[in-house]
């Protein structure tokens, strides 16, 4: 019986991990749709090149960051050794209760890239290729696991007298994207013509069908992002996190859906499906520790505040292509942020902990970003020229485009 448990753990983490590698694909139609045709091939070349660079340089170095062992618990980081190596004494079906040790780094290492795709988002239409993957491979290698180390894997965040709660990745995943997106963004600055003397200048999507599809293949994906955080195939936690993953994606529709129609007197559907996912990215950090109408609660804000950000990130003149930022960050921080004051984990000690979780985040993140973003700048720029930038990144970047049927001939 005990095997035949451990069994159908390890079978839902690793079913969990085909849900989350599933989202890379959401991630690439949601940006090439939210993106102007002619940028297209870039766009899907960077999801498609991200897992790669990320599921290696995380087996390299990366998981072991994030989990360097019971030495350096309560540290700031710690190193077991580079490779994914069995540790010493370990039978591999041994390693867990619940799952094997290379499913468990399968699993892990899915989440890491994740962090870099958000990036990408925010950055499209304007970054050099080559910059990009560079930064991608330092801030999957390096950056993310020693932020999830201080939580996930027993760091000084794990250890505060109130520890620190982030179930899946609010915080740990999310924000991590969605400073590296935001200090990106500054430091390239905003694409031609988005900001005139006369105001700002809407560059619509060209394929909203794909964005669609791009974020139900995300909420799909969701289901196992979250639902395999349980590390188990526990039928009632993981039932429970399906349900409170559910309710929150289906709340910030409708709050952004609302905040969206008083701001423009539209329903606005690239609006509504951000919406969606700053409901799942809010949901994300207490799923397992709320209740269906707290989810709710919880979902609606984060839609309203994905909102409300597209507009105060362009009134700062700071151009998001797909509104990365704001769902990522904002409602990152505002997922954190609400596990202390929803559902079982309520209460100040909890909100003060959450506070310094986000505070430290956002510090280490945005400094480690800044000097990649700024030293590549500096040494040889991480803008494309301006030619390159009017006639697509597709034809200067790759030499090729996305719908060759339909370009001009001449």
């Amino acid at each position: 019986m005990q095997q035949e448990l451990f069994t159908i753990n390890n079978l839902w983490m690793m079913v969990a991990t085909i849900l989350v590698f599933i989202m890379h694909l959401g991630f690439a139609a949601l940006e090439a749709g939210l993106t102007r045709s002619k940028n297209t091939i870039n766009i899907l070349f960077k999801n498609t090149i991200i897992p790669g660079l990320g599921i290696l340089t995380y087996g390299l170095i990366g998981f072991n960051l994030m989990y360097p062992g019971e030495i350096f618990q309560g540290a700031f980081i710690g190193l077991s050794g580079f490779g994914i190596n069995l540790p010493a004494n370990w039978d591999n079906a041994a390693y867990n209760a619940g799952y094997t040790f290379y499913t468990d780094f399968v699993f892990q290492a899915m989440f890491a890239a994740t962090a870099a795709t958000i990036v990408s988002g925010a950055v499209a239409e304007r970054i050099k290729l080559s910059s990009f993957m560079f930064f991608s491979l330092m801030y999957v290698g390096i950056c993310y696991p020693i932020v999830g180390m201080w939580k996930w894997g027993g760091g000084f965040l794990d250890t505060l007298e109130t520890p620190f709660y982030d179930f899946a990745g609010s915080t740990i995943v999310h924000s991590v994207g969605g400073w590296g997106a935001l200090v990106g963004a500054i430091l390239l600055g905003p694409r031609i013509g988005k900001y005139t003397p006369h105001g700002i200048r809407p560059i619509p999507g060209h394929n909203i069908p794909m964005a669609v599809i791009g974020v139900f293949l995300l909420w799909f994906g969701w289901f196992g992002f979250n639902g395999g955080s349980v590390l188990s195939a526990n039928p009632g936690e993981v039932s429970k996190v399906f349900v409170t993953t559910a309710m929150a994606g289906a709340a910030g529709s409708i709050g952004a859906l609302c905040a969206a129609y008083s701001f423009t007197r539209t329903f606005d559907i690239t609006m509504v499906l951000n919406g969606i996912l700053a409901g799942l990215v809010g949901i994300t950090a207490g799923a397992d520790v709320m209740g269906p109408l707290d989810a709710v609660i919880i979902g609606s804000i984060a839609g309203a505040l994905a909102v409300g950000g597209v507009i105060f990130f362009d009134r700062l003149k700071i151009d998001d292509p797909v509104g990365a930022i704001s769902v990522h960050l904002i409602c990152g921080i505002w997922g954190t942020l609400a596990v202390g004051i929803f559902g079982s984990l309520a209460g100040w000690p909890q909100i003060v902990s959450q506070l310094t979780g986000i505070a430290v985040t956002g510090l280490f993140c945005s400094t480690f970003s800044f000097i990649l973003f700024f030293g590549m700048k500096k040494a040889r720029g991480i803008r494309v020229h301006a030619r390159e930038e009017i006639e697509g990144l597709d034809v200067n970047e790759h030499s090729m485009q996305a719908y060759p049927d339909f370009a001009s001939k001449e």
